[in-house]
């Protein structure tokens, strides 16, 4: 036999491979935190899923969220919006928060550090956080550090119809940087 063929045949029973998470438990200092476990599935029922921390689904299910990107501006467009209405979502940590922020932000965390180690958990009531805050056609600014976290929790609120969300590029690094306006 062809040890070419062989290796092709093999490369196509992998195919479709896809990744089921499975929860495996972890200890970290005193806390108990739920990390994802993978193993391989095979087979062509896997062909339309999508992996997400800790679901599976139908990947025409999340389409609409996953098209949906919020633009981005850079800082100085992001204070010219300020300055015309619009309202300052900072989603930074509560320690990175209060050692600066842009006027009249409000802080509603998107991660929560854990027991200052480094490692960090999504906020779960960050939605819900931002909606007893903001309203879904309110004109929102959100900020972050870089630009990373402030980009994911746009992209979360723009999936979750909120309407008028706009990222800024950079974030509070940029903004210092460019001299803009900061509260201390």
């Amino acid at each position: 036999m062809d040890p070419s063929a062989s290796s092709s045949r093999l490369a196509r029973s992998m195919l479709p491979i896809f990744l089921r998470p499975q929860c495996l438990s972890i200890r970290c200092s005193s806390s108990l935190l739920t990390t994802p476990k993978f193993q391989v599935e095979h087979g062509p029922s896997a062909r339309n899923r999508v992996l997400r921390f800790g679901s599976v689904a139908n990947t025409e299910e999340y389409k609409g969220k996953i098209d949906a990107k919020p633009k981005s501006v850079s800082v100085r467009v992001a204070y010219e919006l300020l300055q015309a209405g619009h309202r300052y979502l900072d989603v930074r940590t509560c320690d990175e928060f209060d050692a600066g922020h842009p006027p009249a932000a409000i802080n509603i965390p998107y991660f929560h550090i854990l027991n200052g180690e480094g490692m960090s958990l999504k906020n779960s009531k960050f939605l819900e956080e931002v909606s007893s805050e903001f309203g879904k056609e309110e004109k929102i600014i959100v900020g972050c550090k870089t630009g990373r976290r402030s980009l994911m929790a746009a992209t979360d609120l723009h999936a979750s119809g909120f309407t008028h969300v706009t990222d800024v590029a950079g974030g509070y690094t940029a903004w210092k940087e460019n001299g803009l306006p900061t509260t201390d």
